[in-house]
């Protein structure tokens, strides 16, 4: 979590800092070889140089980015969550319960989809 430690110390909510925190922890630990990185001044998790992840911050949500096309894969599950969403990002309220099943299918679907990929956003 080193990585992040700069990032997470800049979110002043004590909150939305532990939020973020706890979904960084839950992530690195379900998926060990995921590397963690920051660009763009985003975070981010990326699988042999490709983007799997990414994350950013607003007062009322944090911001989940699949990509595109796996937002469009699993736009139901978004629905049934009951997180508003738009082509490129998924906006996860800070009072409502993260979905981990969700982020857990996003993640899988990416690096399945994204095996042989060797660039750092889908073609």
């Amino acid at each position: 979590m080193e990585v992040f430690a700069e990032f997470l110390a800049g979110i002043d909510d004590p909150f939305h800092r532990e939020r973020t925190e706890e979904v960084f922890t839950w992530l690195t630990d379900k998926y060990p070889k995921l590397h963690k990185e920051i660009k763009w001044n985003q975070p981010m998790f990326t699988d042999h140089g490709t983007y799997i992840i990414g994350f950013s911050l607003s007062k009322k949500h944090l911001a989940v980015a699949p990509e595109s096309v796996t937002i469009a894969h699993v736009e139901d599950d978004i629905v049934n969550a009951g997180y508003g969403y738009t082509k490129e990002i998924i906006r996860i309220p800070w009072k409502s319960p993260v979905d981990y099943t969700l982020l857990e299918k996003m993640i899988d679907f990416n690096m399945k989809d994204k095996a042989d990929c060797t660039t750092f956003w889908r073609k």
